[in-house]
């Protein structure tokens, strides 16, 4: 099912971001520390195909991704925009 982003919360870690979504993107909280973790999780692997995530924490209606230090939110913000609404 498509989701969309609803707000962006940022975090004390300036590589983390917190995600508002709707709908939820599951009934229980899923975590991957890297992209391998995530291969079989659809959702997981739509975000993880975003160049510059390194790690995903996906809980009901909210979910935090991680960047590497170097890659910049702008474009990591569309992409998941843009992946989470592609979710069938």
């Amino acid at each position: 099912m498509p989701h969309t982003v609803t707000k962006y919360q940022p975090t004390p870690n300036p590589n983390a971001l917190k995600c508002f979504v709707v709908p939820p993107v599951g009934d229980r909280p899923r975590s991957f520390r890297k992209p391998e973790e995530g291969a079989a999780d659809p959702t997981a692997a739509a975000i993880f195909a975003i160049p510059g995530i390194s790690s995903l924490l996906l809980s009901g209606d909210w979910l935090t991704v991680n960047k590497s230090p170097e890659a910049d939110w702008a474009p990591i913000k569309k992409g998941l925009e843009r992946a989470l609404a592609q979710l069938a």
